[in-house]
């Protein structure tokens, strides 16, 4: 995953997004402007200079998205196992996970539950980009799939929001299993009928742009996130073809009719709440 700290294609490379700044004041990674940081958190992490918008983890978006009090996890201790008994480096997949577990305070990469947008009763998956990359593994499958199974008991609206670097190499097969289990739940939603939005952050690569992310009733992307399926290099090396500027760029695709929409961090919630009191 390298090629995600290449300032290719008009992107900017994302590294220290989930990391809180020491001190009093920051610099912007995309304008290198000077921003206290109050000024910074009560812009919910958007440089209110350039509007560069740097990762929320689960629980933050949690709270930007959700009415206060109302959210329920599901599934909160649901935790992968070392099916191929992974070792990389001397390091086992395993101790790996338990070492991540305790920084990150999550048993996986994604957070599900039911909560209220604006009243609304919604059913919820959030990915967090600071376990293992929100790389998707096993875990990840299952509980998306439980959330989509939640959705049609209550026939309520289902919301993902992605975030990842795509399949998990240490779970080999078993990861790439889930995009065909999550792909064939959202099957079952849509024949009821209920209305499954999509919400694509920086970066939504991989397995996961190649399964539920692309396949939302309603696909929305905050601003100049990175979203695609191979490194740009790799496409580059496949097609034996030079990329167009901004390629993988949430403006790009929304050009391009990928997506419908491109919301700020602000308005997300208002954006969610007028199209969850439309379609129902």
């Amino acid at each position: 995953m390298a090629w995600f700290n290449k300032p290719k294609y008009g992107l900017k490379a994302p590294d220290h997004r989930t990391e809180k700044p020491k001190g009093l004041w920051t610099r912007c990674f995309n304008c290198k402007e000077i921003i206290y940081n109050r000024e910074w958190e009560e812009n919910l992490r958007v440089c209110p200079r350039c509007g560069y918008h740097y990762r929320l983890n689960s629980k933050e978006r949690i709270q930007l998205l959700i009415d206060q009090g109302s959210f329920q996890e599901h599934d909160k201790n649901l935790s992968s196992v070392d099916p191929l008994g992974f070792e990389n480096l001397g390091q086992k997949y395993q101790d790996k996970l338990i070492q991540t577990q305790k920084k990150t305070g999550l048993k996986d990469a994604i957070v599900t539950g039911t909560g209220l947008i604006h009243g609304i009763k919604t059913e919820l998956c959030v990915m967090d980009f600071s376990f293992f990359g929100g790389s998707m593994g096993s875990v990840i499958g299952e509980k998306i799939v439980r959330a989509i199974q939640n959705s049609i008991k209550q026939r309520i609206p289902l919301i993902i929001v992605s975030c990842s670097g795509g399949a998990r190499m240490q779970e080999g097969v078993y990861s790439l299993m889930q995009m065909a289990k999550t792909c064939s739940a959202l099957t079952k939603l849509a024949d009821e009928k209920i209305l499954y939005i999509s919400v694509l952050t920086d970066p939504t690569t991989g397995g996961v742009t190649a399964s539920f992310a692309s396949i939302g009733d309603i696909t929305i992307a905050e601003p100049n996130a990175l979203i695609g399926f191979a490194g740009p290099r790799v496409i580059e090396q496949t097609i034996k073809q030079k990329l167009p500027n901004g390629f993988q760029s949430s403006e790009f695709l929304l050009e391009h009719g990928f997506i419908d929409f491109i919301v700020g961090r602000k308005e997300l919630k208002n954006q969610l709440a007028q199209l969850l009191h439309f379609f129902s």
